[in-house]
């Protein structure tokens, strides 16, 4: 068997695959818990910090493209490398940027370019070359679920950080800490990249695999629904803390939701993966996104308290990434693997677009307002929008050479 055709052991790819993304999604998901140290320390309003956030995930979302392209060409061990020095540096950055303008850079572009070769596009390539389609859409469930443990692990870890230390002396700390993604990365080196070697038969050049996509109905409703995704969660993770925080709750029931909203997902997404094996991965995305408008409607309606917070998040927590295997395995079963990680790419970085939006409205539309009103009520809008169009997505194989017919 010649290097290409040989692969790495399941258990290889989800152990090191579900800790780098333990590590990069866990520290990323807690940037919330800075918001009001670092504008309070600082003097920056809090479209300030959003806005640099907002940056965060446009760059994310922008230069996952090419992170993806070079991990299906070059295999994913180099790109894994680079995005954990990058993240090193972003979060050193972070803490010690003198003016907005630099933490816009580091805390904005840098931890978004780190987080583009450390996150899901770039692991599920791997997933996607190396696991069985049998088990591709349950595999990616796995990896999914461990990005929310890391939620749930890592949250609550900041939060002591930042009570204990300071938040300057908590990035620092992080900064070190996300260096092990490097070790991690060797467990991803896949056989027959390197020399120019690729272990995936390509049938088309870039151009033509992206030319294919895009004319594509399906890909087109996948994007728009994952341009809600990245709406809702980025709003809800960056600025509920501070809209619990402005309704007189302390900030240990902001830590314990996030944290909640991790460990729920957790189920979230290992269900979400493994149901993908078994029904219309269609269906389950358009549930999640109605259920997610559900959940925010009756969160906003009902008396606000501890307990109210927690089954929210708890909620939350079973939808919120839960959108991932299915999206990336819908990808995956249309279009093959041979241009996943790009793909992927491409759909998040739509997902980023949503991101940055959500984000930066709620800083905006506080600082105009004082409430964060209008971004829920838009939060529930789009929900419903996205369960819609992902209901008519065809999951069957694409016909190459045919003209690609309606969604």
């Amino acid at each position: 068997m010649s290097p290409a055709e040989r692969k790495l052991s399941m258990a290889q790819v989800l152990a090191c695959g579900a800790m780098i993304v333990t590590l990069s999604m866990g520290i990323r998901h807690g940037f919330g818990l800075w918001l009001q140290p670092v504008t309070q320390a600082q003097g920056w309003s809090r479209e300030t910090f959003a806005f640099a956030i907002a940056i965060q995930n446009l760059a994310w979302g922008f230069i996952g493209i090419f992170a993806g392209m070079l991990a299906d060409r070059f295999g994913a061990f180099r790109v894994l490398i680079g995005g954990a020095v990058l993240y090193a540096l972003g979060l050193a950055g972070m803490a010690l940027s003198p003016n907005a303008f630099i933490f816009s850079l580091t805390a904005g572009v840098l931890i978004g370019a780190a987080q583009a070769g450390t996150t899901y596009a770039v692991v599920y390539g791997v997933i996607g070359r190396q696991i069985d389609p049998a088990r591709r859409s349950w595999a990616m469930g796995v990896a999914a679920a461990a990005g929310s443990f890391g939620q749930f692990l890592m949250v609550p870890v900041e939060g002591f950080l930042i009570s204990g230390l300071g938040w300057q002396q908590a990035l620092l700390v992080l900064a070190v800490v996300v260096l092990l993604i490097s070790p991690l990365a060797f467990g991803l080196r896949e056989p027959g990249f390197g020399g120019g070697a690729a272990p995936v038969k390509r049938e088309q050049t870039i151009f033509q695999a992206l030319g294919e996509a895009f004319k594509y109905p399906s890909f087109q409703l996948l994007m728009a629904g994952y341009f809600v995704c990245g709406f809702q969660v980025v709003f809800i993770g960056v600025h509920m803390p501070s809209y619990l925080k402005d309704k007189g709750l302390s900030p240990q029931v902001a830590s314990y939701a996030l944290a909640l909203i991790g460990l729920f997902n957790v189920f979230g997404t290992y269900i979400a993966g493994t149901l993908g094996q078994k029904l219309a991965k269609r269906k389950i995305l358009a549930a999640i996104y109605l259920g997610r408008s559900i959940a925010i409607a009756v969160f906003l309606w009902a008396p606000l308290t501890p307990m109210s917070v927690y089954i929210f998040s708890a909620v939350m927590g079973v939808l919120w990434l839960s959108t991932v295997p299915p999206t990336n395995a819908t990808i995956a079963q249309i279009f093959g693997v041979a241009h996943l990680s790009m793909l992927g790419g491409f759909v998040f970085f739509s997902h980023q677009i949503g991101s940055f939006m959500g984000v930066w409205l709620g800083g905006l539309l506080y600082d105009r307002t004082g409430s964060y009103d209008i971004v829920w009520y838009i939060s529930i809008a789009l929900g419903v929008f996205a369960a819609i169009v992902n209901l008519p997505v065809r999951e069957a194989p694409i016909a190459r050479g045919a003209v690609p017919q309606g969604a």
